[in-house]
């Protein structure tokens, strides 16, 4: 009996997660987090159905458990800590991919959709990034003040170049973003989750069996050619495809509203890569921006598969993760006054695209749209301000990826 009140009292102290924003500071990861940081790198949480796994806030923890095979993203292990109600009524309906092996058979799927992200293949999107880019800043500058920068560039811009490289129309964006939104709520139901996850599979099913018939260079006829050759079968393509196109434009657009809502915040660093020509600040702006703005908010969930000894904690086989990337590219042990925003801080250590196997495999493509988008914007429209106060930004607090809804600005 008092090993149960013992446990009943701890559990009644284990802080909540995920963790409020200070709204003084709404580029921060929650003061709570960095408290529970600055006493130890790995702290028990709540979450939403009452389960209490570890949160892991510290760097060096971050990337030593990422990279440790014995940290599973399975998320049909017992005791796995999903994100809510909607993506564990969903899981077992949803075939496996990329985002939920382990080991070789994720290697497997992972080989499938690298042939559009590799350094090389980015490098030639170039050019039609910032084609894309200059044709929406134009149409922004011809058009009324304020403008809604998210609606005008951060939005459209990466949904473009991702539909472009899946192979999916543009005229269906709209359809997309809509049934994606769903799969990104934190507080989606299970028949919320379901019909986003259903959606999007039918579209892409469709989409594929199109590209069998009416082959193109894009990553949709890849898979279905996969499909074709019996190494996958047409759910896992699309449901590999559905992962892309998820991904592929709602971090970047994100990160690009978000983003120019930070420079706009720190006028002098808005100077400074304004009135730069070196590529090479253009492209640790980027890593700085990736590290001081956390946006996957609600963590990146894993599970041990067998007790793992991390400094004096055991973490034991069965127990959840949750990887705050946020907190961890704040950690006062690694990064000097991680509170300020400094585009020369040598930054491309940070976690922003995750670590180890697992971490993202479009980052070369986020780095190029988002290297092509922050030069092009301070370079052509110099004066940029935002154009309502601080306060009045609605800030993304009730989805999983951070960011803001609306950015309205003036020059």
């Amino acid at each position: 009996m008092p090993e149960t009140l013992a446990d009943a009292t701890t559990a009644a102290h284990t802080p909540e997660y995920p963790m409020p924003r200070a709204s003084a500071c709404p580029f921060a990861p929650p003061e709570q987090a960095r408290e529970l940081n600055r006493g130890a790198p790995l702290n028990r949480v709540r979450i939403w159905d009452g389960s209490t796994p570890w949160l892991v806030t510290g760097y060096h923890e971050y990337k030593t458990l990422m990279s440790d095979p014995r940290v599973s993203v399975n998320d049909h292990l017992p005791g796995f800590p999903d994100w809510n109600e909607g993506m564990r009524a969903i899981k077992d309906a949803r075939p496996k991919s990329v985002f939920t092996t382990d080991g070789e058979e994720h290697s497997r799927y992972r080989r499938m959709l690298t042939k559009p992200f590799t350094f090389k293949r980015v490098a030639a999107l170039r050019p039609g990034i910032q084609a894309i880019t200059d044709e929406h800043i134009d149409r922004m500058l011809a058009g009324p003040q304020p403008a809604d920068l998210v609606e005008a560039l951060a939005l459209p811009i990466p949904t473009l170049m991702i539909s472009d490289m899946l192979g999916v129309p543009y005229e269906d964006h709209a359809f997309f973003q809509k049934h994606a939104t769903l799969n990104v709520d934190r507080f989606a139901t299970k028949e919320q989750a379901a019909e986003g996850r259903s959606t999007l599979a039918r579209y892409l099913i469709d989409l594929l069996k199109r590209k069998l018939d009416e082959p193109a260079e894009d990553l949709a006829t890849d898979l279905a050619e996969r499909v074709r050759a019996g190494e996958i079968d047409m759910r896992e393509a699309a449901q590999l495809g559905t992962g892309v196109l998820i991904a592929g434009h709602e971090t970047s657009a994100n990160m690009i509203g978000l983003g120019t809502l930070a420079l706009l915040q720190n006028p002098g660093q808005w100077a400074l890569l304004r009135d730069s020509e070196d590529p090479k600040l253009v492209a640790n702006t980027v890593e700085e921006l990736l590290r001081y703005l956390g946006i996957i908010q609600n963590g990146q969930r894993r599970i041990a598969t067998a007790d793992i000894e991390i400094g004096d904690i055991t973490v034991r086989a069965g127990e959840g993760l949750i990887f705050d990337l946020s907190a961890a590219n704040w950690d006062e042990r690694e990064w000097e006054n991680p509170d300020r925003l400094d585009l020369t801080r040598p930054a491309a250590h940070h976690l922003g695209f995750g670590f180890g196997p697992h971490q993202c495999v479009g980052q070369q493509l986020a780095r190029a749209e988002l290297q092509i988008i922050f030069e092009t914007l301070v370079r052509r429209i110099p004066t940029l301000r935002l154009a309502i106060p601080l306060d009045d930004v609605e800030f993304k607090h009730d989805r999983l990826a951070y960011g803001v809804y609306a950015l309205p600005v003036a020059w």
